[in-house]
């Protein structure tokens, strides 16, 4: 008689785990990208996605600061390089800037998780240290788990562009989001191993 009641009861907690607000974050933060794609499957036009991904991108950095009231480093650099090379790419007339700007932004992710490391900093820790409570040695080890992974990325990204076509490169674009979110389900075991219980959130 007591399994409906345990049932409930773990049904109950797995909809505490939803976060209504870091869904609706992540619905936002998603759309510039799957314009993006939807406007060069329409269009068969790199120039055109992009000024679709440009405009999209202010709306949605100017939405979440609305309902948020912040915005998150991540998708802040991610927009400012849109900018950018967005800008470049329908100022010259050459979509490979555009192509680059994953290339740049893992780069740079890499580039300053690694520096933090040097100068014996857990980066991470100040943009996920609301949501993880790690020991030193997790922070270390999940540190350099996401640098290895934004330079494959990165690597990965200009062998596609420079050797395939646009619209191979714009599938690529769009598998790096479910890629990225099954490599950050895959360090669970870790966070679980290296949970610092002697310091509660």
């Amino acid at each position: 008689m007591t399994q409906p009641t345990e049932h409930k009861a773990a049904s109950a907690e797995a909809e505490q785990q939803v976060d209504p607000k870091q869904l609706l974050k992540s619905l936002i933060e998603l759309g510039p990208l799957l314009l993006f794609g939807a406007v060069y499957l329409l269009t068969k036009n790199m120039f055109y996605a992009t000024g679709g991904l440009m405009v999209a991108t202010l709306v949605a950095l100017v939405t979440c600061r609305a309902l948020f009231g912040h915005l998150p480093v991540m998708p802040l650099v991610s927009g400012f390089l849109v900018l950018v090379f967005g800008g470049l790419t329908l100022w010259l007339q050459d979509a490979v800037f555009i192509k680059m700007k994953p290339t740049i932004l893992y780069g740079l992710f890499a580039i300053v998780l690694g520096g933090g490391l040097v100068f014996k900093q857990h980066l991470l820790k100040h943009i996920f240290g609301e949501l993880f409570n790690l020991t030193a040695d997790g922070w270390q080890k999940l540190t350099m788990r996401w640098i290895f992974f934004f330079v494959v990325l990165a690597l990965l990204n200009e062998f596609v562009w420079r050797n395939f076509t646009d619209g191979t490169w714009l599938w690529f674009k769009l598998a790096l989001l479910p890629i990225t979110a099954a490599f950050g389900i895959a360090q669970l075991g870790l966070l679980k191993q290296h949970t610092d219980t002697a310091k509660p959130l």
